[in-house]
């Protein structure tokens, strides 16, 4: 799981029939001081998050695995909206 912070959507005029009515949004992936950590991903929103929100997601395997019924063609699914994150001094 990891970390990013949602900086765009995406519109697509076809889509794979698995996912008609799920949102694309673009996330910038962060590290634990939320400073960008490589490239943006096109990721499924599952929590109907917005841009400048922080947000957790998986990737390969598990982002497929997040839907209930048959699998989803995703590499990047937002699972959660993050509230707080707490780091030791």
């Amino acid at each position: 799981m990891r970390i990013g912070r949602v900086i765009g959507t995406v519109v697509a005029t076809q889509k794979v029939p698995a996912l008609l009515g799920k949102r694309m949004l673009i996330v910038q992936p962060l590290d634990e001081r939320r400073r960008a950590d490589g490239r943006p991903v096109v990721a499924i929103d599952t929590v109907s998050s917005a841009p400048g929100q922080e947000v957790y997601f998986v990737e390969k395997r598990e982002a497929a695995k997040a839907f209930p019924g048959p699998q989803i063609p995703s590499d990047v699914t937002i699972l959660g909206i993050v509230d707080r994150i707490d780091l030791p001094e």
